[in-house]
Formats: C-alpha cells, sequence, structure tokens
C-alpha cells in the first residue's frame, strides 16, 4: 500500500468533486424520477467514502514519500492541483446538507458540514496564496505554459463562496448570519477577480500557441468551473439574504443574481462548445484516457446548478431544461470517467510512475581519411 501511493498526486481529489456534484446537482432538479432521491443519496455517499480513502492514502503518501510529495510542489504541472483538496472538502460538505441529511440527520448534517466548510475554506484560501507565489517565485513559468490548470487554486474560494450560505440558516441570527454571508461575498470577489486575471491568458494560450496537448484537452472544461460556480454562488446570496442583511442590499443581491448570471452563463454555453469542439478533435487524433477527464464532472456541475438558480430567480424554463440537460451530460461525464478510473486502479496503471522515454541509440559511424563513411 505504502508503495503504491508513491505517484498518487492531489488531482485525485478532482474525482471526489465530480462524484459529489453528481449528488448535489441532481437534488434540486426541476423534475421528479421516482427514486431518484435515494440514489442521490447513495452517490453522495459514495463521494464520503472516496474522500476519506484519499485523505488517508495522501496521508501515507506524505509520510514515506516525502520527496515525491515536495516536488509535486515544485512542479508547476501538479501543485495547482492542491486546490482541488480544498473542493473536495467542500463539494462533499455541501452535499450532506443537500442530500446526505436523509440518511445522517440534519444535526450530523449541519456538523459534518460545519468541518468540511471550515476545513475545505482554510486550505483553498492558503491555496489561492501559496501556489500563483510559488509559480511566480519557483517554477518561472512563461505565459506560453498557460493551461486552464493554473484556475484551480483561485476556483477554490468560489466553492466556498456558493456553499457556505448553506450554512447561514444554521447560524444564530444576526451578526452570525451576517457574517458568513457578507464573507462568501468576498470570497466570491476574491475568486472573481483573479479568474479575470488568469483567464485572458488561458484564452491568449489557445488562440496564439495553438490547441493544448492532448492529454490536457479535457483541462479546457475547468473553466466552465468559475463560470458555473460564481452563478450559483450570486443565486445562493439571494436566497438568503432577505432577513440576513437589511432590504436594500437583500434586493440588490435578487438583482445582480439574474444580472450577473445571465451573461456568464452565456459566456459558459460559449465556452463549452469551444472546449467540445477541441475535445472532439483531440479525440479522433488519438486522446486516450486520462485522469484530465475528471474535469467533464464538476466545472459541468456547476453549470447545472447556476442554471438552477437562474431558473429560480427568473422563472424562466428554458433554465430549468439547460440544467436537465447539463446534468444528462454531467451524469454521461461521470459514469464514463469512473469506469476508467476503476479500471486503471485495479489494473495498477493509474498508480504506476511515469514511464521512461526510451532512448534510441544511432549507430556509430566511422569516416575515413577520404570522408567516406562506413
Amino acid at each position: 500500500m505504502v508503495t503504491t501511493v508513491r505517484h498518487l498526486g492531489p488531482n485525485w481529489y478532482a474525482s471526489v468533486m465530480g462524484t459529489a456534484i453528481v449528488a448535489t446537482a441532481g437534488a434540486t432538479l426541476p423534475v421528479h424520477v421516482p427514486g431518484l432521491r435515494t440514489v442521490l443519496v447513495g452517490v453522495w455517499a459514495l463521494s464520503f467514502v472516496l474522500l476519506v480513502t484519499l485523505l488517508c492514502a495522501r496521508a501515507l503518501h506524505w509520510m514515506h514519500h516525502g520527496d515525491q510529495a515536495r516536488a509535486h510542489l515544485l512542479d508547476p504541472a501538479v501543485a495547482p492541483f492542491y486546490g482541488c483538496l480544498s473542493m473536495a472538502l467542500l463539494a462533499v460538505g455541501g452535499g450532506v446538507l443537500t442530500v446526505g441529511r436523509d440518511w445522517i440527520g440534519m444535526q450530523a448534517a449541519v456538523a459534518l458540514d460545519f468541518v468540511l466548510f471550515t476545513a475545505g475554506t482554510v486550505v483553498g484560501l492558503a491555496a489561492a496564496v501559496a501556489v500563483p507565489y510559488l509559480m511566480a517565485v519557483r517554477h518561472r513559468v512563461a505565459p506560453e505554459q498557460a493551461t486552464p490548470v493554473w484556475l484551480l487554486p483561485v476556483v477554490a474560494p468560489m466553492v466556498s463562496a456558493a456553499l457556505g450560505p448553506l450554512l447561514v440558516p444554521h447560524l444564530p441570527e444576526g451578526q452570525a448570519q451576517e457574517t458568513l454571508l457578507l464573507a462568501c461575498f468576498a470570497m466570491f470577489g476574491l475568486s472573481l477577480l483573479a479568474t479575470l486575471i488568469m483567464l485572458p491568458m488561458v484564452f491568449t494560450r489557445i488562440l496564439a500557441g495553438g490547441p493544448l496537448p492532448l492529454a490536457l484537452t479535457p483541462t479546457l472544461f475547468l473553466v466552465l468551473g468559475p463560470l458555473g460556480q460564481s452563478t450559483t454562488a450570486v443565486g445562493k446570496f439571494a436566497d438568503v439574504a432577505p432577513g440576513v442583511v437589511p432590504a436594500p442590499y437583500s434586493q440588490g443581491f435578487a438583482v445582480f443574481a439574474v444580472l450577473y448570471g445571465v451573461p456568464v452563463m452565456g459566456f459558459a454555453l460559449l465556452w463549452l462548445a469551444l472546449a467540445t469542439a477541441h475535445v472532439v478533435r483531440a479525440r479522433r487524433n488519438g486522446m486516450g484516457f486520462a485522469m484530465t477527464w475528471w474535469a467533464f464532472t464538476f466545472p459541468v456541475g456547476t453549470c447545472v446548478t447556476g442554471a438552477e438558480a437562474l431558473a429560480r430567480h427568473t422563472g424562466l424554463v428554458v433554465y430549468d431544461w439547460l440544467a436537465v440537460g447539463l446534468y444528462v451530460v454531467l451524469v454521461a461525464a461521470w459514469g464514463t470517467a469512473a469506469v476508467h478510473t476503476t479500471r486503471g486502479v485495479l489494473s495498477g496503471v493509474l498508480l504506476a510512475g511515469p514511464r521512461p522515454v526510451p532512448v534510441v541509440l544511432r549507430p556509430a559511424t566511422v569516416r575515413t581519411t577520404s570522408g567516406a563513411v562506413r
């Protein structure tokens, strides 16, 4: 077991995020399917088991393979994935209040979410500072190396912003509720502004530098994360603001949820089409399965919850159908990634170290004094 986890990186937390979002996004769909709620509770329970398993495995990784763990931090391709730890904690925490409460009860659900939300938020804020710092000071990355993976650490606080409002009704009225709501709003701003700095570099890299390598092409879907999650967040702010903040501001949150969410969701759909076109191209060129395929899950799930929020606040049926359509895509992507990941774990391929690059030896040549080559 100790040897098996040597190459287990923080990117594996994406499987927890992708599983948890299937449960939370499905819980508020505008359609009633008999037995769906029970299935969603089971999916959330699976995400909780995956989280505990990965936390234990990553602890073993740090204890017995500290050299590899430090190498991950100093690797600009791996370090941004530390944002996934935060989002995994937050996603499972949000899921327990959404569907997990059916299994463990509301009181236990609130307690568990409080622990996971606090831990996830602290880790997310630390990653949002530490990873960009390492990129500037130790990694020495160039603009032409920009990929959507760079967004992961700065998106983590946006997940806190979107899921924190679920805890607001369970806090004492007055200062406690208002403080948490405005803290979530502050994290919304923190993450949004950081994303607006990072996203142009990613867009420029794609337009000027050409398509991403095949294995990284699925990461284009990561851009949907801050778009869908921020739309979800402003919708959640508007849901809980009445009675928590004074009337003018609570009404402002409701207006902001629509005026912000509608154009951002429009851009998300544009990016979804662009990213899908790149993935289709990469698949035709031989793109095989990699853990980056989990990028097809959580970001799409945030667009489902964002569409659901817009449906609530605009009353437009078109957003209900958009949420349903995106949820079908989410479930299909999750099933595909889960099956391939399970196969890879059982075969040992995904837990193996990187393969050494073969060295091709060219035959030696001997040049004679006449200039002829033998």
